[in-house]
């Protein structure tokens, strides 16, 4: 059972974990939409969601954040700027996941992770 266990370990270490899904979530921000895996998605998913959230709120506080889990000021801005206001009226639900089938070398299943319109 998995009961307890927060989140998932993708099979690496805490430190690189961390550094991936801070990449995928930056790249999602950044292109709107990304291709990886749907175990990786998932959890890209979870921060996503929570950057999105936290750049409702519009505070000096929330931008510090932001730019201590995102790490490029510029990104921080077009987060604040343009993402965060399309989703003002709407409560959690900022990303679709859609399997769009099986890698090619590994027959890894694979998802497209999108933010919604």
């Amino acid at each position: 059972m998995n009961h307890g266990a927060g989140y998932r370990k993708l099979g690496r270490p805490s430190d690189h974990r961390m550094h991936m899904l801070r990449n995928q979530v930056r790249s999602l921000l950044i292109h709107e939409r990304i291709i990886t895996t749907v175990t990786r998605a998932k959890e890209t998913r979870r921060l996503a969601e929570k950057m999105i959230t936290l750049a409702k709120q519009n505070t000096l506080h929330a931008r510090r954040q932001a730019r201590a889990f995102l790490r490029d000021e510029s990104l921080v801005k077009h987060l604040f700027d343009n993402i965060a206001p399309r989703y003002k009226d709407r409560n959690g639900g900022y990303t679709r996941l859609v399997r769009v089938g099986r890698r090619r070398g590994d027959a890894v299943e694979t998802a497209l992770l999108e933010l919604v319109e």
